[in-house]
């Protein structure tokens, strides 16, 4: 990887989900914009905020697109990373951001 690069597996999607109340949302639902998850796989030299194997929130839309070894990732620049998730130290169930 070169410079602010990153090389992130996007995480795998069902197709329906469920609201909080329980409510279940087929695929075929229009939605607004979505932000998606993914693990970093490798970086670059520069980047300096994320590391390998951390869950990273990106924008999936104009993003570039490569296939290795039959395994499809996302390369992005390090700003366009929304977020970065990291378990709890004290092991509690979820993600914190």
């Amino acid at each position: 990887m070169l410079h602010d690069r990153i090389l992130a597996e996007p995480a795998k999607e069902g197709g329906e989900r469920k609201s909080s109340a329980g409510i279940l949302i087929p695929a075929t639902a229009s939605v607004g914009k979505r932000l998606a998850w993914g693990s970093v796989a490798a970086a670059g030299p520069l980047v300096r905020q994320v590391e390998l194997g951390d869950s990273v929130l990106f924008d999936p839309e104009d993003l570039a697109e490569v296939e290795i070894e039959g395994v499809a990732y996302v390369l992005l620049r390090e700003r366009d990373v929304h977020a970065i998730a990291e378990a709890d130290a004290d092991e509690a169930t979820g993600l914190y951001l």
